[in-house]
């Protein structure tokens, strides 16, 4: 293996979280801008009623989103700390086990989310004026749930081995190829919401499969004795990470969906708003999710190489890099939120809608540099397999957003759902910090 894909362990910190943050940062936008066309484009061509479909819909999609990114990362923290302590058969084991592992998983909710759709969306308060746009959204997307779990874990293997660069490619490729399909199927052929829903689809499939055959081209080229292709053992230190990193992704999107629940019932105008606002949302905290991944491969990596003085110093450059960020996002955001949230509503939106859509990011912008201090924490503690309060944090953060909105947004409005967004990130970061101070001490004692 070139000593060139070992730069998390040898160039300088910022340098090397920078090299390897930016592509994981450009496909993960990449990966947001084609799922946003859907939105764009059906609400600009399709109406205010079918951008309340799909953000309906996307809350529960969001969730099984989160189980193949938290799939994701227990097969790149085994694989990056293989790598770093060049142990290859156990990179290779470690590989095939997620893969096969969560390819099983995958196809259970979709046979369970296609047949649930409806009940679901009943349970969650949607709109009945949307109900049906809704399903058949829902039922699409699930379709395609296991090339999009083959590809999250696909794109964690190849970040942990330091070739971030090919997701990006497919992303791009991918990203491209969904927004010329939506076009065609949305604007030329009058498909509606049934046509955005298959140009997903197909886009996210083809990226599964070529990323597939780069993954076996590149495994063919690293010389070892015959692995394995399932291990039993090494399932179970995959699970013993990722499952929690399942928990805490989960358990915050059902959150998430608990508190679009409450946003439902305020009615599709309020929603329409609200969808577009989340989905800017997404956007903007891109690049603290690449930095989280990227402090769980960079202290994964330096602790299999036992070169634990470099995480400290990896940690305060990935927090220069939030705060960059966080100051780029409170201008544009407090200088353009109408003409951002018109992106989706048009001129033809209601007050409402952008009343909810404009709130939302202008409150938001001042705490996101919260959220990206408590994901860098979180990352690295992931990356240490330090999950306990990694976990228990997430959790109250969401405990904390849910309670919240359920309690205070029938009495003071829609406004309270995202007015009580920071306290929970407040929370969220104390506790991992907290527990990063102690792995520190327990780095130096060792």
């Amino acid at each position: 293996m070139s000593d060139k894909n070992e730069y998390l362990i040898t160039y300088s910190p910022l340098k090397a979280l920078i090299i390897f943050s930016l592509p994981m940062m450009a496909g993960n936008l990449f990966q947001q801008f084609y799922t946003m066309a859907d939105s764009v484009i059906v609400g600009r061509f399709v109406g205010e009623n079918a951008l309340a479909a799909i953000g309906a819909s996307y809350a529960l999609t969001s969730v099984f989103i989160s189980i193949a990114v938290g799939g994701g990362v227990g097969a790149s923290v085994l694989t990056s700390k293989a790598f770093g302590s060049r142990d290859y058969n156990v990179m290779k084991e470690s590989i095939w086990t997620n893969l096969i592992s969560f390819l099983f998983l995958s196809v259970l909710l979709s046979i369970f989310g296609y047949f649930f759709s409806e009940d679901i969306l009943l349970a969650l308060n949607t709109p009945l004026n949307i109900m049906k746009d809704a399903e058949l959204y829902l039922q699409i997307y699930f379709l395609g749930l296991p090339f999009l779990f083959m590809y999250n874990i696909l794109s964690s293997v190849f970040n942990s081995m330091g070739a971030s660069r090919i997701p990006l490619v497919l992303l791009i490729f991918s990203s491209i190829l969904n927004i010329v399909l939506d076009l065609v199927s949305v604007v030329i052929w009058n498909m509606g919401i049934r046509g955005a829903a298959l140009a997903t689809l197909f886009s996210q499939a083809l990226s599964a499969i070529i990323s597939f055959c780069i993954l076996l081209f590149k495994l063919k080229n690293i010389k070892t004795d015959k692995a394995e292709y399932f291990s039993s053992s090494l399932l179970k230190e995959s699970s013993r990470i990722a499952l929690p990193s399942i928990l805490q992704q989960s358990t915050i999107t059902i959150g998430m969906m608990l508190v679009q629940s409450v946003v439902n019932a305020f009615g599709s105008l309020t929603l329409a708003g609200y969808s577009a606002a989340i989905r800017i949302d997404n956007i903007v905290t891109v690049p603290y999710g690449a930095m989280m991944n990227s402090m769980s491969s960079y202290s994964a990596q330096n602790l299999g190489a036992k070169k634990n003085d470099r995480i400290a110093k990896g940690y305060r450059s990935a927090l220069l890099i939030v705060i960059a960020f966080s100051l780029i996002f409170l201008f544009v955001l407090n200088a353009f939120s109408h003409e951002i949230i018109s992106l989706f509503l048009g001129s033809e939106g209601s007050f409402e809608a952008y009343h909810i859509g404009e709130g939302y990011l202008r409150f938001l912008s001042f705490f996101y540099f919260i959220l990206g201090f408590a994901m860098c924490t979180g990352g690295l503690l992931r990356g240490l397999g330090r999950m306990k309060v990694f976990t228990v944090s997430s959790m109250l953060n969401l405990l904390f957003r849910v309670v919240s909105s359920f309690v205070f947004a029938p009495i003071f409005g829609a406004e309270v759902v995202y007015y009580v967004v920071p306290i929970g990130w407040l929370i969220y970061f104390s506790l991992c910090f907290s527990d990063y101070r102690k792995s520190k001490k327990e780095m130096l004692c060792a």
